[in-house]
């Protein structure tokens, strides 16, 4: 009886659907988090009788064959790179990208990673930095006595320092896209990185065709519906416990079985 081990691969997915979903709902809050979700496929199938087989001599042929399912299995986890509402904010250096893109990020071994957050600060040496401290590329430093930083649609950032009434630019935000957004690798701080399946980073300016423009003093909310993922956990939880019972009735079949013999 097959029913035991197709039962186990049913529950073993849906435990991997609640992990996504769980993960979701706990990034509700989080800046630019894009949710997941899982993806199944069914697996090989155990052919008892073949479609096409000969039943006669005379040339007929079986319809249909018989074939039995062995289970199912997650094909991956798919990020889903709608874009989040728009938070308003209070701080100048709050950026969030409209549309298509994400920000370039230098990471301390020199590597480039990207985020939709924009929550960037002023490092002490006056260059804008994540979260993490990681700088922001290209770079860009805020000169000592800066009264106020404009940043415009297209990312490209002035400074308005001490009494100077005319600003001073220091150097404009790019933008970077992939053909396969959905391939790049979550690694956590809310930094994606290229992978062979997302294709080569292209660098681009901020409102060109195909990308996002630059919205200072907002910030991007995480794009989970709450109320969607309610609606998958309570899902994800009735198929595992209907695969929870196939596991049960089988257990009931085979020790009738034995009862028998």
């Amino acid at each position: 009886m097959k029913a035991l081990s197709i039962a186990a691969t049913g529950m073993m997915a849906q435990q991997t659907n609640v992990d996504v979903i769980s993960n979701n709902i706990a990034n509700a809050n989080t800046t630019g988090f894009k949710s997941s979700r899982a993806a199944f496929q069914d697996l090989i199938y155990q052919s008892l009788q073949r479609e096409g087989a000969l039943t006669a001599e005379t040339g007929s042929a079986r319809p249909v064959g018989i074939d039995i399912g062995l289970g199912v299995q997650t094909a991956g986890t798919v990020r889903l790179n709608t874009q989040g509402g728009m938070l308003a904010t209070d701080n100048a250096l709050n950026v969030a990208i409209d549309g298509r893109g994400f920000f370039s990020v230098l990471m301390p071994d020199g590597s480039q990673a990207y985020t939709r957050d924009g929550s960037f600060q002023l490092s002490a040496e006056g260059e804008l930095v994540t979260m993490q401290g990681y700088q922001v590329d290209p770079g860009i430093v805020v000169p000592e006595n800066t009264t106020s930083v404009d940043i415009s649609e297209q990312g490209i950032v002035m400074a308005y320092v001490e009494n100077d009434p005319e600003p001073v630019e220091l150097g404009q935000l790019s933008i970077a896209t992939f053909i396969n957004e959905p391939g790049m690798r979550p690694v956590g701080n809310n930094l994606l990185l290229a992978t062979e399946a997302s294709g080569d980073v292209q660098t681009v300016n901020a409102g060109d065709p195909g990308t996002g423009l630059i919205r200072q003093g907002y910030l991007e909310a995480s794009n989970v519906n709450v109320i969607q993922q309610i609606t998958d956990l309570i899902s994800a939880q009735r198929a595992y416990e209907m695969n929870s019972k196939s596991i049960e009735t089988a257990d009931q079949m085979l020790s009738s079985a034995n009862q028998i013999r």
